[in-house]
């Protein structure tokens, strides 16, 4: 391509310049204002001593960090976090995708079911957990009256730092059920319905069809619910702050709640902001991970 040539395709790109700035500046203005600049701003603090309530503070370089990665409170909050996330992410995409599979065909009353079982989703997780604090009531709750009908010793659940993760990651897995099943409903409603029509005539059982084109069909789905799930677990603080601060014995303190703790609690705000940013790398792998391991399953 000559040289006016070029000349002549770069200019007519720069005269719709304007134009694409017209049409992307509402979006980008409050992306920028609302999410890249408090990001930018809380890994400038990361490098700082502010104490949240000082008007100055003092440049200390990689100090936040390195007291943080010798914090044994840290790493005993990863590992919080890395059991919460795992222990919500994979009952909620299974008990989801039962659920779908179980109300994807219309039956009387199965709307009011649907409707039923969303409900908790679109509830304030405050609401939720203040309610969950009285079905796990060591005398008298509706967890340990059912478990001892059954037979069963009755358990602590939130006052014991044996079942205080357990506890939330119920919690949270019930609240978000609902969520995963409607993405699941309408992902198997989009499946065409001549691939079941050509296996049957295989004469292939019902697991294999369900594994060899129910699931590859709803992958995408799948993927997309892991991404969010993931991300809504690392960012868990209500149902934390509710149900067991933390407790008991720092038992349920994940990164987010360290993050609260060190910032707001003890106005160490410079090592707060470095859990944010550990945070902020932490997801952003995780979700590259999960994108390069879709690459050999998920069919779009």
């Amino acid at each position: 391509m000559s040289t006016p040539k070029v000349k002549r395709k770069f200019k007519r790109r720069y005269d719709k310049l304007p134009t694409v700035l017209l049409f992307v500046l509402p979006a980008l203005i409050p992306l920028i204002v609302f999410w890249i600049y408090p990001i930018c701003r809380s890994v400038y603090l990361s490098f700082t001593n502010w104490d949240f309530i000082s008007p100055t503070y003092k440049i200390v370089g990689l100090k936040n960090y390195i007291s943080l990665f010798r914090n044994p409170r840290f790493f005993e909050a990863l590992g919080h976090t890395v059991v919460f996330t795992a222990g919500t992410l994979i009952p909620t995409i299974v008990l989801g995708l039962v659920l779908a599979l179980l109300l994807v065909r219309n039956f009387h009353g199965s709307g009011i079911l649907k409707f039923i079982l969303f409900s908790p989703w679109i509830t304030p997780t405050v609401a939720i957990s203040i309610v969950w604090t009285w079905i796990y009531k060591t005398d008298g709750g509706i967890a340990n009256t059912i478990l001892t009908a059954l037979g069963a010793s009755p358990l602590k659940w939130i006052s014991s730092s044996d079942t205080a993760m357990l506890s939330v990651i119920i919690v949270t897995v019930w609240k978000s059920l609902g969520y995963a099943m409607i993405f699941y409903l309408s992902a198997l409603e989009r499946v065409p319905g001549e691939l079941y029509e050509a296996v049957a005539l295989d004469g292939a059982s019902k697991w294999r069809t369900f594994f060899d084109i129910t699931l590859p069909c709803i992958s995408p789905t799948t993927f997309f619910l892991m991404i969010i799930t993931m991300v809504n677990s690392l960012q868990a603080y209500d149902q934390i702050q509710v149900l067991t601060q933390g407790g008991p014995s720092g038992s349920t303190r994940t990164l987010l709640y360290m993050y609260y703790q060190l910032g707001f609690q003890e106005f160490n705000m410079g090592q707060a902001t470095a859990v944010a940013v550990v945070m902020i790398l932490l997801t952003v792998g995780l979700s590259v991970i999960q994108f390069k391991a879709s690459e050999k399953w998920v069919h779009y």
